[in-house]
């Protein structure tokens, strides 16, 4: 299998790297990763469609090797479409001792939003990257086609049993299991993200042994134990996210990079800061807020709570603020995308 995925994706090593939204993705992560022999990846949901090819183009001239751009297929909850006035002023109560403790005013509620995945799609399978990978749900069995017309790899994202069931019956390429322990969001679309947590290597066992398609496991590794060990359960390749997200090559921050490295390693799932379960360095406001589920439909409250993120960063309050990280933080040790992919190849 782990030849399989060679030869399928163009590329040396099983090894994937995590794409990132809310610009922590950055081109020359991407293509470290990619001339490195590994897959890199791109989070480019939040983008608008037409800046999605600037993304593709900038990649492209600077690396010749495959990588992978990434997409949500539900980008906007339900709810959010229809905010009413009641439910931001809710919100907008329950945070407003964040907002005074940095002293700047709550913002106004946010307008409604409509998906951007369709259009996004469109331009991206014209585009003909590599791979396209995608979380939150299934594309539409006419994208998956004109995936397969155009020799575009497709890849999905499983938190349970049911969803690698449903991933395989819709012919995608890959399977990536998605375990709890990952950074950043979870992925979940059958049932809420609270009933799906799985391990990862409770996931892949279930997975490799009920499905054919190539499974990639993701969620908690960052070294080459991880890799090996993901391997003897059955995975063909693996997703690293937060090892690569600490590197200089990514498009976090000084701020963010230092917290990776802070010895802050408490993570917890929390909706706090962008109304969807994601797996997070804590931060006082995810800690104490008890009432979290009371937050705005996705993306409302990530823009909701934007002003407040700046703020505390301004003012030197990380403290504060949940950071995107997998629950082994605290084993990451380079700062070079290079020096990582060098370690992660040694078993191969």
């Amino acid at each position: 299998m782990e030849s399989k995925i060679g030869e399928m994706l163009n590329i040396k090593y099983p090894i994937l790297q995590g794409p990132f939204g809310g610009g922590l993705s950055s081109a020359k992560l991407v293509s470290t990763v990619s001339n490195a022999g590994g897959l890199g990846g791109y989070g480019a949901y939040q983008l608008p469609p037409e800046e999605i090819k600037n993304v593709v183009q900038e990649i492209r001239t600077l690396t010749h090797q495959p990588f992978n751009i990434n997409l949500w297929v539900n980008d906007v909850d339900e709810s959010a479409r229809q905010l009413t006035r009641a439910e931001f002023e809710q919100c907008a109560k329950i945070f407003k001792p964040w907002f005074d403790e940095l002293s700047i005013p709550l913002p106004n509620q946010p307008g409604n939003v409509a998906s951007k995945f369709e259009r996004q799609a469109e331009i991206l399978i014209a585009l003909r990257p590599a791979v396209f990978s995608f979380v939150f749900g299934i594309p539409s069995k006419t994208i998956l086609e004109d995936c397969r017309k155009q020799g575009i790899v497709t890849i999905g994202a499983a938190t349970t049993l049911d969803e690698g069931l449903a991933l395989e019956q819709a012919k995608v390429d890959l399977i990536v299991a998605s375990g709890f322990e990952a950074g950043g969001h979870r992925p979940s679309f059958l049932k809420p993200a609270e009933q799906s947590l799985h391990g990862t290597f409770t996931l892949v066992r279930q997975l490799v042994k009920s499905i054919k398609t190539p499974i990639v496991a993701a969620g908690g590794i960052v070294d080459a134990v991880g890799i090996e060990a993901a391997m003897r359960l059955g995975a063909s390749a693996v997703q690293i996210g937060t090892a690569f997200l600490a590197c200089e090559e990514s498009g976090a921050s000084t701020e963010y990079r230092d917290v990776l490295f802070s010895g802050r390693n408490q993570t917890t799932l929390t909706n706090t800061f962008t109304g969807r379960l994601a797996r997070g360095i804590s931060g006082k406001i995810s800690d104490n807020n008890s009432e979290n589920e009371r937050a705005l439909p996705f993306p409302l409250q990530a823009s909701f709570m934007a002003p407040l993120r700046k703020a505390a960063i301004e003012q030197k309050r990380t403290d504060l603020l949940t950071f995107w990280a997998g629950q082994n933080v605290s084993l990451i040790k380079h700062r070079s995308a290079s020096a990582l992919m060098n370690e992660l190849i040694q078993p191969f």
